[in-house]
Parts: structure tokens; C-alpha cells; sequence
């Protein structure tokens, strides 16, 4: 960072540290910048996405300006209140401003003497690491190309004079690009570079992900690429290459603590039943064309999680919470219904505010809008917090039931398996039915069997006979 001394001059800049968008978050990586050094900015302007433990986020500049510097590149985790980004609030007012990111120009000559590179802090540009060995411009396109595989498998860079300069900072590719290749299973610093200033291509990690034949094709084995349901990488086997380490970080480094911390601190306890949803399935086909549902997605999981809502309404001593710390039970009077979405990021579990208040027109509004914003990527940490009671759908891939683990904090969690056609004694007579299995894991602390077999069975009883929706309501 470059010192100001003049104190009016130090005035026009005015630095944007790391906030915690979470509760009590003490990090986030930076997936992606939106401006560049030179940009203008408003306020309110979001200039970058970042990834907590919780969710991505976008955040907004405070204040208006033109972008100074950058502090840090993208795939950066930098600490809450770090500055990220120098903006300059007073452009053109006349007073001296440091360069915004200006590198020393190669010298003219090949033989000249390499200045020595100033210590300290390195302005950062998008994109770019912070070089503690030099701070030349970048070689352009058709330099790079030419570097030889052996300097190109430590990623280095050729600088002004035909050196090699070791590059520390992580090699250089945009979010797509490492998206793809951490599908693909590839390192990425075992690609070589073909893009201008020695940046990481799309085609660079496919070509570096064909195996390169020996005296006959090797064989590429892959997976089904990820989508919204399916959000778990892709891995690619090759000849020499048996396993795959994927880092565990954001998102999925917070899963994986929580779900932990959950199985081992509240005593878990599943009950499970079998449920025939013909009538249920009758009546999400008839809101589909009701008029009042116009303009919202009407499927079962609507009627299951509005089926959930009642029967916590009768049996309301499930919704409630452990409080270690007091050695209390906190019996909640408002249901907060999470969800659990996949999403490319792993699985997260936003809930629906206050759901115990809403009609099923907002309801059916409400689970649509999270669902898409939780594929989009763009769910809040907001939206995550505050969870009273969770259900998850495993039966979008077909899978007719499991045990679910509670969300921390939580008390219990309802999943739904697949509904399919199954042979089923109605009327005392076996007839093709619409069947589902219903598993309820609830903490023992808060919920002993009798009150879990209670909210299991109603939940249950609604769906053989959704017009107990109205009449237990």
C-alpha cells in the first residue's frame, strides 16, 4: 500500500475492509471482482462476491469514487476487517495521488541491471498475486507461449529481461475456469498456460485433462457434470492418476463441522413410516389448475411442508431448542422452515421466515423463491439463520427414505422419499397406489418418542387425507 502523506491528499482515499456478512464470521474468500483499478463506483455498487462459511454473497461499496486498488486477488481468504479495496473518493482534485497499480516498466535494453523490487506491500491488480520477488508486468501473449514446459510446470513467468521469475501466488485462471477444472479434478498448477499474461483457458484444462496417449489412447473415465441436484464434482480417472483431493473450504468446510457437531451432541432419534399420498398427488394436480395458484409451483413438497407446519401447530412442544450454556429447553411460538437445497456449493439450508403464518398461495411463493435463489448462488447467510425445524427431499433422487441429521440448533428434521406406484391394501382390496416413506429425526433431549410419533403420524395422516389441512388447521 502506498504511504500518504499529505493529509489532504490522505483524505481522498478511503479503504473498504472485509465485513462480516455472517454471525460472527471471521473469513471469506473472494470469488470474484466486478471492478478493476480505474473504475468509477457508486453507492451501493456491488464490487465483488464472496464466499463465507455460510453462503456467497455479494458485497456493495459504501461510498462513491474511483477504484484505487485492489488488496487482494481472486481465491484470496482474507480475515474480517482487512481492507480489500482503496477507492478515491476526490478524483481530479488537483492533489498528488499514488499510481493505482502501476508496475515498473522492463528496461530497454536486455543487459540492463534489474532494479530491485520495493519492499513492502504491491498494489494488486484483478485477478494477479502479489510477487515478494518482482513486480515486472506480466509478459504478454506470445511470450508466454514460449515459455519451456519445465519453468511452465512451476508456473513461472518471463519477465522484461528473459528471466524466469517464480510466480507464489496461485496460478491464474477466472472463477469459470476453476470451477472447471475442480470438476475435471484437475490441479491447476499442473497446467500450462496459453492465455495473455500466462492465464489458465478453458482449453487449457481440457487439454490438460486428455491423457496423452502412449503406445495406445489411454482411457478417460467421467462423471456427469454437476448440475443443481446433483452438486457433487465431477472426477475424472486417468492412467497414473487413482485419486483426487478436493480442499474443503466455505460452504462445505461449515457442513461438514455442523453436521459433525450435531451427531455428537444431540441424541438423535429416527421413526420412520409408510404413507399412501394417492390423494395427495390428486390434489397438487388440481391446485396446478386452480386460478388462485396462478404464477407459483404447485408440487408435492408444498403440501408436505404446509402437512409439517399443522402438525407442529398441534403438537407445538416439538418446535423448540437446547440451550447448553443455561441447561434450558426454548420453546419457539413461530416456525421457521428450512429447506435443505443442493447447490454446486453443497448443501445448504435456508428456511422460509415465519412460515407458520402464511397462506398456501404464499407459501408455494415462498419455496419457489428459495429454491431458485439457492440454485442461482445467491442465498443470504440471513436466510440461513434463525432455522426452527428442517425438511429435506431425498426423494427427488430416488431414494424411498434415510436418517436425516438435525441442523444444529434445531429440533427436528423430516425427510421425504420418493413417491412412486406400489401395491397397497385400499378399500380391503390390493389395488396401484401412490406411496410414500416419511423418516422424522428428532433431539431426544427436547422430544421424547411419544411427542416425535405424534408429529410423525400426523404429518402422515394429512397426506392420506390432505382435507385434514382444513379441518385440523
Amino acid at each position: 500500500m502506498t504511504t500518504m502523506t499529505d493529509t489532504s491528499n490522505a483524505a481522498r482515499f478511503r479503504e473498504f475492509k472485509m465485513p462480516d456478512v455472517g454471525e460472527g464470521l471471521t473469513e471469506a474468500e473472494i470469488l470474484k471482482w466486478y471492478v478493476q483499478p480505474g473504475d468509477t463506483v457508486t453507492d451501493g455498487q456491488v464490487v465483488c462476491e464472496v464466499e463465507t462459511a455460510k453462503a456467497a454473497v455479494e458485497l456493495p461499496i459504501p461510498f462513491d469514487g474511483v477504484v484505487h486498488e485492489l488488496r487482494f486477488p481472486e481465491g484470496t481468504t482474507v480475515d474480517v476487517g482487512q481492507v480489500i479495496i482503496a477507492v478515491d473518493v476526490a478524483p481530479g482534485s488537483g492533489d498528488a495521488a499514488p499510481a493505482p497499480a502501476a508496475v515498473p516498466a522492463p528496461a530497454a535494453e536486455p543487459e540492463a541491471a534489474e532494479p530491485e523490487a520495493p519492499k513492502g506491500r504491491q498494489p494488486v491488480l484483478v485477478g494477479y498475486g502479489v510477487s515478494e520477488s518482482s513486480t515486472k508486468r506480466r509478459a504478454r501473449k506470445g511470450t508466454a507461449a514460449s515459455v519451456p514446459a519445465a519453468a511452465a510446470a512451476i508456473q513461472g513467468e518471463m519477465n522484461g529481461h528473459g528471466a524466469v521469475t517464480v510466480r507464489e501466488s496461485r496460478p491464474l485462471a477466472k472463477p469459470p475456469v476453476r470451477k472447471l477444472a475442480k470438476d475435471l479434478g484437475i490441479d491447476l498448477a499442473t497446467v500450462v498456460p496459453t492465455g495473455e499474461g500466462g492465464i489458465i483457458t478453458r482449453e487449457d484444462v481440457h487439454a490438460a485433462a486428455t491423457p496423452v496417449p502412449a503406445q495406445a489412447p489411454a482411457p478417460v473415465v467421467a462423471e456427469a457434470a454437476p448440475t443443481a441436484e446433483a452438486p457433487a464434482p465431477a472426477v475424472v480417472t486417468t492412467v497414473g492418476a487413482r485419486e483426487t483431493r478436493i480442499p474443503v473450504k466455505g460452504v462445505r468446510k461449515a457442513i461438514a463441522q455442523a453436521m459433525v457437531g450435531s451427531a455428537f451432541t444431540a441424541p438423535h432419534v429416527t421413526e420412520f413410516v409408510t404413507v399412501d399420498v394417492t390423494r395427495t398427488m390428486k390434489l397438487v394436480a388440481e391446485l396446478k389448475e386452480d386460478k388462485d395458484m396462478a404464477g407459483v409451483r404447485v408440487n408435492p413438497l408444498l403440501i408436505i411442508a404446509k402437512a409439517l407446519l399443522v402438525a407442529i401447530k398441534r403438537n407445538p412442544e416439538v418446535n423448540a431448542a437446547w440451550d447448553e450454556a443455561n441447561q434450558e429447553i426454548v420453546q419457539k411460538h413461530y416456525v421457521n422452515l428450512g429447506i435443505a437445497a443442493a447447490t454446486p456449493r453443497g448443501l445448504i439450508v435456508p428456511n422460509i421466515k415465519d412460515a407458520h403464518e402464511q397462506t398456501l398461495p404464499q407459501l408455494a411463493a415462498s419455496l419457489g423463491e428459495l429454491v431458485s435463489t439457492a440454485r442461482e448462488g445467491k442465498t443470504s447467510p440471513a436466510a440461513m439463520a434463525g432455522g426452527t425445524v428442517t425438511i429435506t427431499n431425498v426423494g427427488v433422487f430416488g431414494v424411498d427414505t434415510g436418517t436425516p441429521i438435525l441442523n444444529p440448533g434445531e429440533s427436528a428434521i423430516l425427510a421425504v422419499g420418493t413417491i412412486k406406484l406400489q401395491p397397497w391394501v385400499h378399500k380391503g382390496k390390493v389395488k396401484p397406489r401412490q406411496v410414500t416413506t416419511l423418516a422424522l429425526s428428532f433431539d431426544h433431549r427436547l422430544v421424547d418418542g411419544e411427542l416425535g410419533s405424534k408429529v410423525l403420524a400426523d404429518v402422515a395422516a394429512i397426506l392420506e387425507q390432505p382435507k385434514r389441512l382444513i379441518t385440523w388447521a
